[in-house]
């Protein structure tokens, strides 16, 4: 699905010389090169305070509690998206509230979250799915008028633009009171080994956060809140150092060979390509067709067959998972959820596909579907 292995060969020399460094500085945790990725990521985001954890799942975690929010309180996200999301919800003893997505996006549904909303409800987690912002100024606007928090899960689309109606544009991640994002490997920008962050451009909310991720400590053996350890770790940082000036193109790559998919599947009867909301850019960390009137799960298996990586996400609704049943939730409201996981498949998206690779791909399932 990912080609981290071509990715890496061309940039071996200064990813080895980089880590070698860090070993030999023996700076393993919280060491120069952590503080140095910290800046030159608020850079990037052009965000006031970023803070590095140790994954994905921790930042959205962290968040959650910067924000003190408490037992009872009900947090609305998305039930067509990875469990991580509403997993921290529940551990943290709040009550998640799972919402339907669009059908084209497979971003959050702005009519479903303005019904969800409720006394209780105290923040919203946009996810920015497969590569994509949500709606945000529409999450926004919500969020104002019911006072609520707004926790963007940027997880799966760091790099990429919203263009609010004014004109003005931010960085995914950068438009809440607070931003996630993952660096797993195969993450757009992806460490080798697991990583994370939280941005914010609220002074207070970040100096909470840093003492959290480290023991809620901010000097040493002195606890001031309460807190987990969640540190990225250098060699990590210094992986994500170099790959992030490489950021945009990789995401030009993985939007060059969207293009070439959705030229070779265009009008295909049984195949709807990914659309793109025209106030965002999409980096495509995942790219994800509908197979509509034939069979999903026959092209998944004959691409397996062929040796062409493939992936279905996601095969069963948050609502279902045996973790997040609930009583409250009515399965009319999750139609277009429930259709997705029946017609989505994910084909490999990456930055180091050459044109027989895609022809191969794009051959096989057109063949299948003729």
């Amino acid at each position: 699905m990912v080609d981290l292995k071509g990715q890496y060969e061309k940039i071996k020399s200064a990813i080895d010389t980089s880590i070698i460094n860090v070993v030999e500085s023996a700076a393993f945790i919280n060491g120069p090169e952590v503080h140095a990725f910290q800046k030159d990521l608020e850079n990037y985001l052009d965000v006031k305070h970023v803070i590095p954890c140790a994954n994905g799942t921790d930042a959205l975690q962290i968040a959650m509690m910067g924000l003190g929010l408490e037992q009872g309180d009900e947090v609305i996200t998305v039930d067509f998206t990875f469990a991580a999301t509403v997993e921290v919800i529940a551990l943290l003893k709040l009550t998640p509230v799972l919402i339907d997505v669009e059908a084209d996006t497979f971003n959050m549904d702005i009519d479903a979250l303005k019904k969800a909303i409720t006394p209780k409800t105290k923040a919203i987690v946009p996810v920015h799915l497969f590569g994509q912002c949500a709606n945000m100024e529409a999450v926004l606007e919500v969020a104002k008028e019911n006072n609520l928090f707004v926790i963007e899960d940027t997880a799966q689309a760091i790099g990429a633009d919203y263009t609010f109606s004014d004109g003005t544009t931010k960085k995914a991640g950068t438009m809440g009171i607070v931003g996630t994002t993952s660096f797993f490997p195969s993450k757009n920008l992806g460490c080798y080994g697991d990583g994370g962050a939280i941005f914010t451009n609220d002074d207070e909310l970040a100096h909470t956060i840093r003492g959290m991720v480290n023991h809620g400590m901010y000097r040493r053996y002195y606890h001031d809140v309460v807190g987990v350890n969640s540190r990225l770790d250098s060699i990590q940082a210094t992986i994500l150092r170099i790959k992030l000036p490489n950021l945009d193109s990789y995401c030009d790559a993985r939007r060059d060979a969207a293009n070439y998919y959705n030229d070779a599947f265009a009008n295909h009867p049984n195949i709807t390509t990914p659309v793109t909301s025209d106030f965002t850019t999409h980096v495509f960390h995942q790219y994800t067709l509908q197979i509509k009137n034939a069979d999903r799960n026959a092209l998944h298996q004959h691409l397996l067959d062929s040796n062409i990586p493939n992936a279905i996400y996601y095969p069963v609704p948050l609502h279902s998972q045996k973790a997040y049943q609930d009583d409250r939730y009515n399965e009319d409201d999750f139609k277009v959820t429930n259709e997705l996981i029946e017609t989505v498949i994910s084909l490999p998206m990456h930055t180091e596909f050459d044109k027989e690779q895609l022809e191969f791909i794009t051959q096989t399932i057109l063949g299948f579907l003729k």
